[in-house]
């Protein structure tokens, strides 16, 4: 069976030695957040995570979920005493207002909290995860009563929350919604319409469930310039904040999906539902895209965990696993065989698998500090910097992470041969898991063309241009330390690649929109490879200053990361040259071929 642990000491590392998160304390919430708070509240998630969720996520996968006769749904045994064990570790409300519940630490020790709880139990994380996303939502854009009624009940675990946008004449382009709202004057709208793949939709964990409903008010505009968002419970609410009768709100279906069986993703039924607007009228996405974004950076770590926990098994399978013999010779000459581990190809396997996971962590944690610059700095300059920069690096988290996560939850999965694809060693799970992350939040292919449609220009590039500046400036600033300087020649490499390929775009983008179009995917991943390069050099001067200082017990580590440093400037970063050719190829064989030839 598979095992799971949290990578604590990696994540400390990164907090206090790279990215020093005690120059933050000047933030709302981080003056609390000590050196030794966070290495408590960590190592109280990681047990958490551990000896709750990792548990269930097999037994969970295979029971799923079963809706039943009556429309409610079962979720697997186990998840709603591990729901409720979650709650009580005040999780939810880790980040939220004290003022509504919450404790009001920094959002990323959520995100990190949501790596752990993904890589133990994705299907089980989401739950929580979607709970929080609607939470900050409403404490954008909600009312004060809005907040008031829900945002307590959601924060304690008492309520969950969901969001519904897809329908099933439509999925990215939400601008076709039919779902509509009629005014029934007394401030409440009738929603009425169906929803599909709400993850978390119906479930039997929480007493009520809080839906963030897209929908269009009778006589709105068409498109998305007439979508409005609004708050529908699935239980009539009390004045006295009492869960009353149904709200004319229930599950038609529970998709029967790949992977996340723990989760119940569901068709909802909205039939004449009382619902309250949130926000502005026909201002539904400004609104909901304040769950979106939070939502595709956590699916962005969804990527980085399942690609965490596969690599864990399969380190632990190829030490143990007996297959062959070393090229240079027995290493245990005394047994039949040698591990896995002695083979070349398996170590390159792993160490690629090693090198992305430390990297991502780094680029994850980076863009999480950036969030609580954004929404809790009292400096203009400060918020609009790191908005710059969390509007660039969305969809280069979202699709780089989740792409690369599939594809390593697959050569995790290779290394077990054949025993990768039997369900009792747990390695399909994470495969299939793994996979649907590429897909909801906006498919990969979506997030590259937000990148290149959208974010690259925006402001007259200044967010990409801050960036070029940034990873510049780092390999000027340190370009006399000989110790770094390989792995500095490499990122300055890519980084020229980068900045070609922006400036092609810029030159053959606008006269031809399919340029843009047909090398956007290859940019999201240029521009992810350079930023993952950025954490490594980073972090390969920490380690270096950390051993020049003696390191403290930490010599092995820390060399550890030096190797890996390297190993991800010599095997990983040159990819950066095939992405630039891809790019500057264009579009017309793309392009070429009419329908009929395909």
């Amino acid at each position: 069976m598979p095992v799971y642990k949290a990578p604590v000491e990696d994540t400390l590392f990164l907090l206090n030695d790279v990215f020093q998160f005690e120059r933050y304390n000047n933030l709302p919430g981080f003056a609390e957040a000590t050196p030794d708070l966070i290495e408590a509240v960590l190592g109280e998630g990681a047990k958490l995570c551990e000896e709750v969720l990792q548990p269930i996520n097999h037994s969970g996968d295979q029971e799923g979920c079963k809706r039943n006769a009556d429309g409610s749904v079962t979720t697997p045994k186990g998840f709603k005493q591990a729901y409720e064990a979650y709650a009580a570790g005040g999780w939810i409300g880790l980040a939220m207002d004290p003022e509504y519940g919450g404790q009001g630490l920094p959002y990323t020790l959520g995100a990190i909290m949501n790596e752990f709880s993904s890589s133990a139990n994705m299907a089980f994380s989401m739950y929580p995860g979607l709970t929080m996303g609607a939470m900050a939502a409403l404490y954008v854009h909600g009312t004060d009563e809005q907040k008031r009624t829900y945002l307590p009940k959601m924060a304690e675990g008492t309520w969950s929350g969901t969001m519904n946008l897809t329908e099933p004449h439509c999925g990215t382009d939400l601008g076709l919604i039919k779902t509509k709202a009629v005014p029934n004057g007394d401030g409440s709208y009738a929603i009425t319409g169906t929803k599909i793949f709400i993850s978390a939709g119906e479930q039997d964990i929480t007493e009520n469930i809080i839906h963030l409903v897209l929908a269009r008010i009778e006589g709105a505009p068409q498109g998305v310039k007439g979508i409005s968002l609004f708050v529908v419970p699935r239980n009539e609410i009390g004045a006295d904040g009492s869960v009353g009768a149904n709200n004319k709100v229930s599950c038609g279906s529970i998709e029967h999906k790949m992977g996340i069986h723990g989760n119940s993703t569901c068709v909802m039924n909205y039939d004449g539902a009382k619902g309250w607007l949130v926000g502005a009228e026909n201002k539904g996405l400004n609104a909901m895209f304040v769950m979106m974004n939070e939502a595709r950076l956590g699916v962005a770590i969804q990527g980085l965990a399942q690609s965490e926990v596969a690599y864990q098994n399969a380190v632990a399978y190829a030490k143990d696993r007996l297959q062959g013999r070393a090229l240079t010779g027995a290493k245990n000459p005394d047994k039949p065989a040698d591990p896995l581990f002695v083979h070349p190809d398996v170590r390159r396997t792993l160490m690629s698998i090693k090198a992305f996971n430390e990297a991502a962590r780094a680029f994850v944690i980076w863009n999480a500090i950036k969030s609580d610059v954004a929404h809790r700095s009292g400096d203009e300059a400060e918020r609009k910097a790191a908005d710059d920069q969390l509007g660039l690096m969305t969809p280069v988290l979202k699709g780089v992470l989740t792409d690369v996560g599939f594809d390593n939850a697959v050569k995790a999965q290779q290394m077990y041969g054949g025993h990768g694809y039997i369900a009792e060693w747990g390695m399909e799970q994470f495969v299939r898991d793994a996979r649907i992350a590429m897909i909801y939040e906006g498919a990969n292919g979506v997030q590259a063309m937000d990148l290149v449609g959208r974010k690259l220009g925006r402001d007259g590039g200044r967010a990409i241009m801050a960036f070029f500046n940034e990873v510049g400036a780092f390999v000027k600033e340190n370009e006399g330390d000989e110790a770094l300087k390989p792995l500095l020649v490499s990122l300055a490499a890519s980084l020229g690649h980068l900045q070609q390929a922006t400036m092609w775009f810029m030159q053959n983008a606008l006269a031809k929109p399919d340029n843009a179009g047909a090398g956007a995917h290859d940019y999201m991943h240029l521009l992810g490879l350079v930023s993952l390069g950025y954490m490594w050099a980073k972090m390969a001067k920490v380690a270096q200053e950390k051993l020049k200082a003696g390191a403290n017990g930490q010599a092995q580590r820390m060399n550890a990361k030096l190797v890996t440093a390297r190993f991800f400037m010599e095997r990983s970063l040159p990819e950066t040259a095939a992405h630039l050719a891809r790019i500057t190829s264009g579009s017309d064989a793309i392009m070429a071929l009419s329908a009929e030839q395909f």
